[in-house]
C-alpha cells in the first residue's frame, strides 16, 4: 500500500472524509437548543438511540492502538490477546445492569459528580484534575500520534505532520458540535470501521489461502491459519518452566493464563467501561432502558472486534512463517509485530485501501472526538461550573466546553509535534497502559465500594486511590527484588531485559485485591452506615426481558468462543 494510491483509494477516501463531514453539520443544524443547553451539548440529553450509544461506545474504544497493537498481539500472542474484547463484552452486562441504574438515578452527568455525591468535594476535585491530565497528557496524545503514524505508514509519504494536523482538525469539528454531533457521526464511523476491517480481514485470509494452493477460499483459509498456527489458537497459555524459551515467557507476561482472569482482566476492563467518563458519557444521557440496549449492544460488537483487529495479525504471522512477508523485514531480517495490520494492507487491491485507509482514519478521529468531549465535561461542569463561575449561564457552559476541546486538542499537537512525552520509545500502546493500568486498582475499589457497601467512607477511598496507585508500583517495579521472584501471591519470570518481571494482569489483581481490604479496615473504624451511602433496592436492577435475551446471547457466544479455543 505504499506510495501506490490509486485514484479510487482517494475517491473512496474523499467520499467518507464528506460523507461523514456534511452528516455531522446536518446532526449539528437539527439541534435546536446546542446554543442554549450545556446538557444537550455534552450528552445529548434524551437524544441518542440505543444504537447509536452503543456505536459510539465502540467508535471511541476501536482507535490506531487497537489495529496496530492488537493486530501485532495477534501476531504473536494469537487468539488469547482477544481476551481483552471478550471479558469486556462480559464487563458491558455487568455496567447496564448494575452500573447505569445507579448513574442515572442519582442524575450523574461525570464521574467527579458520582465522587462528590458519594464521598466528598476534595476527592470529587482531586480525580477530576488527574483525569484532566492522564486523558490530555496521555490518552489524547498517543491516540493521535500513533493514528498519525499509523496512516503516514500506510501511505508511505513524509507527511507525518500533515497528518497529525488533519487528523486533529477533523475531530476538532466533529466534537465542537457537541455529544450529539458525536454520537451520532460515530454510527457513520463504525459502519466504515467494521466494513473496511472486515475487508482486511477478508484479504488476509484469502492471501493464507492462496500460500496453500487453496484457491481464494475465505474459510478454507481460515482453516490452513489454524493447521498451520495452532498455538496461536488458544486462549489460556500454561505458565512456563524455568527452562522455556524466552518467547513462551514473553507471552505468558503479557497473558498470564488463568492468573489474569482471577482480577487483572475484569479491573482493567470494568475501570475503562464502567468508571470512565470519556466511555459512560454516551449512556448518560438516555434512560435506563435505552442506556442498557446500547451498552448491551456495543456488548454484542466486542465479540466481532477481534475478528477485524486480531485475525489480521495472525494471517500476517503465518505468511511471514512462510515466507510471504519477505519484503515487509526489517533490515534486521526480523518482522516488527506492529507492522502487521500495515503489511496486509499492502495486498488490498485498489478501492479497498482507500475503505481499509478511511476505516483506519475513523477509527481514530470517533477516539479523538470521543475523548476531547469528555475532556471538555469534566473541565467545564466539575471544574469552570463548580469553582470557577458558579453563575455562568448555559450559553456560558457551552463555549466555554469549546474553548476547552480546542485547548485540549491544541497541547495534544504541540505536545505530539515533536513526540515530547516519548510515545515512540515506549510504543504507543505500552504507553497507554502503563499509565492508565496504574491507577485502576484504586479507582475501581473506590466505586464498587461506594455503590454496593453502605460502610465506605471518604477518607477510605483517598486512601485507596492512593493505595491502588502504590501498590501497583511496588508489585510491577520493586517487588520481585524485595521479596524475590516467587512467592505464595506471585511468580515473576525474566523479562528480555533479563530482570524479573511479575505479569501486569497479575499486579493489578493483587493490587486491587490489597486496596480494597485496607478500604474495608478503614471504613469499619467509621459509622455503620455512611451518611453519603446509595440507597439500592432490588428493583433498580430488573432488566426488560429484550435485555434479558442480549445477555443471555452474549454469555452463550462468550461461553461457546472460550470453548472452542481453549
Amino acid at each position: 500500500m505504499r506510495n501506490d494510491l490509486a485514484l479510487i483509494d482517494l475517491l473512496v477516501f474523499l467520499v467518507y472524509l464528506v460523507g461523514v463531514s456534511l452528516y455531522g453539520y446536518y446532526i449539528y443544524r437539527r439541534k435546536q437548543r446546542a446554543e442554549a443547553d450545556s446538557k444537550d451539548f455534552f450528552l445529548a440529553e434524551g437524544s441518542l438511540t440505543w444504537w447509536a450509544i452503543g456505536a459510539s461506545m465502540i467508535a471511541s474504544n476501536i482507535s490506531a492502538e487497537q489495529f496496530i497493537g492488537m493486530s501485532g498481539g495477534g501476531f504473536v500472542q494469537g487468539i488469547a490477546i482477544a481476551a481483552y474484547e471478550w471479558v469486556a463484552a462480559l464487563i458491558l452486562i455487568f455496567v447496564a445492569v448494575f452500573f447505569m441504574p445507579i448513574y442515572l438515578r442519582e442524575k450523574i452527568y461525570t464521574m467527579p459528580q458520582f465522587l462528590e455525591q458519594r464521598y466528598n468535594a476534595t476527592l470529587s476535585l482531586i480525580m477530576s484534575v488527574f483525569w484532566l491530565f492522564l486523558y490530555v497528557l496521555v490518552n489524547l496524545t498517543a491516540i493521535l500520534y500513533l493514528g498519525a503514524l499509523a496512516i503516514n505508514n500506510i501511505v508511505g509519504g513524509e507527511s507525518f505532520h500533515l497528518i497529525l494536523l488533519a487528523l486533529a482538525v477533523f475531530a476538532l469539528l466533529l466534537t465542537l458540535g457537541g455529544m450529539k454531533v458525536v454520537g451520532y457521526t460515530d454510527v457513520v464511523q463504525v459502519t466504515v470501521l467494521i466494513v473496511g476491517g472486515l475487508a482486511t480481514t477478508y484479504i488476509a485470509l484469502t492471501l493464507v489461502s492462496q500460500k496453500f494452493g487453496l484457491g481464494n477460499d475465505v474459510l478454507a483459509g481460515f482453516s490452513a491459519m489454524m493447521n498451520d498456527a495452532d498455538d496461536h489458537f488458544h486462549m489460556i497459555f500454561e505458565k512456563p518452566g524455568p527452562n522455556a524459551p524466552a518467547a513462551e515467557t514473553a507471552r505468558y507476561l503479557a497473558l498470564p493464563g488463568l492468573a489474569m482472569y482471577a482480577g487483572g482482566q475484569w479491573v482493567a476492563n470494568l475501570n475503562y467501561w464502567g468508571c470512565n467518563q470519556y466511555i459512560t458519557q454516551r449512556a448518560l444521557g438516555a434512560d435506563l432502558n435505552t442506556a442498557r440496549t446500547g451498552i448491551l449492544f456495543a456488548g454484542l460488537l466486542k465479540l466481532i472486534m477481534p475478528i477485524i483487529v486480531m485475525l489480521p495479525g495472525i494471517a500476517a504471522y503465518v505468511l511471514h512463517k512462510n515466507g510471504g512477508l519477505q519484503a515487509e523485514m526489517a533490515s534486521t531480517g526480523a518482522f516488527n509485530p506492529d507492522n502487521a495490520y500495515s503489511a496486509i494492507l499492502a495486498f488490498l487491491p485498489n478501492g479497498l485501501k482507500g475503505m481499509a485507509l478511511a476505516a483506519l482514519t475513523a477509527a481514530i478521529v470517533a477516539s479523538l472526538a470521543g475523548k476531547a468531549n469528555s475532556i471538555s465535561t469534566i473541565f467545564t461542569l466539575d471544574i469552570y461550573q463548580r469553582y470557577l463561575n458558579p453563575s455562568a449561564d448555559e450559553k456560558q457552559l457551552v463555549w466555554v466546553g469549546r474553548l476547552t476541546i480546542f485547548a485540549a486538542m491544541l497541547l495534544a499537537v504541540f505536545l505530539t509535534w515533536k513526540d515530547v512525552l516519548g510515545i515512540s520509545g515506549e510504543g504507543g500502546f505500552t504507553f497507554i497502559q502503563k499509565y492508565t493500568g496504574f491507577i485502576s486498582p484504586g479507582i475501581v475499589a473506590v466505586f464498587v465500594l461506594g455503590m454496593f457497601w453502605k460502610r465506605t467512607t471518604a477518607p477510605a477511598a483517598v486512601a485507596g486511590i492512593l493505595a491502588g496507585f502504590l501498590l501497583s508500583v511496588l508489585f510491577n517495579n520493586y517487588a520481585p527484588a524485595l521479596f524475590g521472584p516467587e512467592t505464595v501471591l506471585y511468580t515473576a519470570f525474566r523479562n528480555a531485559q533479563g530482570a524479573y518481571e511479575i505479569p501486569f494482569l497479575v499486579s493489578m489483581g493483587w493490587s486491587f485485591f490489597f486496596t480494597v481490604a485496607l478500604m474495608v479496615v478503614i471504613s469499619l473504624f467509621g459509622p455503620r452506615v455512611n451518611p453519603k451511602a446509595l440507597v439500592l433496592n432490588a428493583a433498580m436492577f430488573r432488566v426488560s426481558p429484550q435485555n434479558t435475551f442480549l445477555i443471555v446471547l452474549i454469555l452463550l457466544m462468550v461461553s461457546a468462543l472460550y470453548i472452542k479455543f481453549w
